[in-house]
């Protein structure tokens, strides 16, 4: 069975566009980006922002992303997979990144979530503009701790900031 992800949050403000590989399972079910309560998104995202959001709706958590320049998609559109592993995809569809840059007229940095995102989504985006690749905030990647990830997902804030 091939699974789908979401449509692009993003508007005419963002500035950076932050892409993982393909919503698991949790995030599916709940239908909601980052849906897994264990995945460290929401919580790198208010260290970053230095606003809350885990204890927002799901509709806050996007609008307050949005009001700070922040967008989310996904590097795949559909693919096969077995679970929520990015190791278990097959047969990944790419969503259409280079158009979707187009549309955004302040974007200054494309964020890859994890590994398989900043592999696939590094390819597709081709220089056009800067990217980062940061560590995975899935529960499956244990290998650094949640400060070490805030400390590499802090660099976004150089991006959204009014000055840069």
């Amino acid at each position: 069975m091939r699974k789908a992800g979401f449509p692009p949050v993003v508007d005419a403000s963002t500035r950076v566009l932050i892409l993982g590989s393909l919503p698991g399972e949790a995030s599916l079910a709940a239908r909601q980006y980052y849906g897994n309560p264990r995945n460290a998104f929401w919580r790198l995202m208010e260290s970053v922002l230095d606003t809350p959001l885990v204890p927002l709706a799901y509709d806050d958590r996007l609008t307050t992303l949005l009001t700070h320049g922040v967008g989310l998609w996904d590097v795949i559109a559909e693919a096969e997979r077995p679970g929520s592993l990015d190791a278990a995809i097959r047969d990944p569809a790419a969503n259409d990144l280079l158009t979707l840059i187009e549309t955004l007229p302040a974007l200054r940095l494309v964020a890859f979530n994890g590994g398989t995102a900043a592999k696939l989504g590094g390819r597709l985006v081709g220089g056009r503009v800067p990217t980062l690749a940061l560590p995975s905030s899935s529960p499956a990647h244990a290998a650094r701790t949640f400060a070490q990830k805030a400390e590499t997902w802090s660099a976004l804030g150089a991006y959204l900031s009014a000055s840069t």
